[in-house]
């Protein structure tokens, strides 16, 4: 602030802690213009401060050669049946706790131990807790055979199985649970 002085006609004059070099000492500008200067180094809401490149980037394909082996996150278990075993093996309790839900055993990681990718069956489960790949007469685990993406092959495919291909029509909302009741 003892650099930033006002001037008679309402313009401000920054001074400079050293000379540019092509000797310019200060810079005089309006109040809205230090404004935009002062804005653009204020960083985005949300936004790291810090940003790596090259070798250092989080997806650099040679970053595992440089990085140690303690920063490497450890990929997290994914099979079900040796969960109990592997929990069991580990010396902390915090670290992974198991729960049995309909007879059937899961291992809970850490959020820091899962990488930083999900997949959409793991975003449908951790947001509306929905299991999507259960086989719901089984409950076996199910996997995705095919990705069927033209829309004649679609239509085609749901004619033979008699299910509907349009989706259905776009109607008034209906008002009659808005009205009081009868009796009221």
């Amino acid at each position: 602030m003892e650099r930033l002085e006002r001037l008679a006609d309402g313009r401000l004059l920054y001074r400079f802690k050293r000379p540019w070099r092509d000797g310019t000492t200060h810079i005089v500008m309006e109040p809205l213009e230090m404004l935009e200067k002062l804005a653009a180094l204020v960083p985005a809401p949300k936004a790291h401060l810090v940003r790596y490149s090259g070798l250092l980037a989080p997806a650099a394909k040679w970053r595992s050669r440089i990085v140690p082996e303690s920063a490497i996150e450890s990929p997290a278990l994914t099979d079900t049946a040796s969960a109990p075993e592997a929990a069991a093996s580990r010396p902390d309790s915090a670290a992974a706790s198991v729960e049995t839900t309909h007879g059937l055993a899961s291992l809970q990681s850490a959020p820091h131990e899962h990488g930083r990718n999900y997949t959409w069956a793991e975003m449908m489960k951790r947001v509306f807790e929905i299991e999507v790949l259960e086989c719901p007469r089984c409950l076996g685990r199910m996997r995705i055979v095919a990705a069927i993406h033209p829309p004649d092959a679609t239509r085609k495919i749901l004619a033979c199985l008699g299910l509907p291909s349009r989706a259905p029509p776009v109607a008034p909302a209906s008002c009659k649970y808005l009205a009081q009741p009868e009796w009221f």
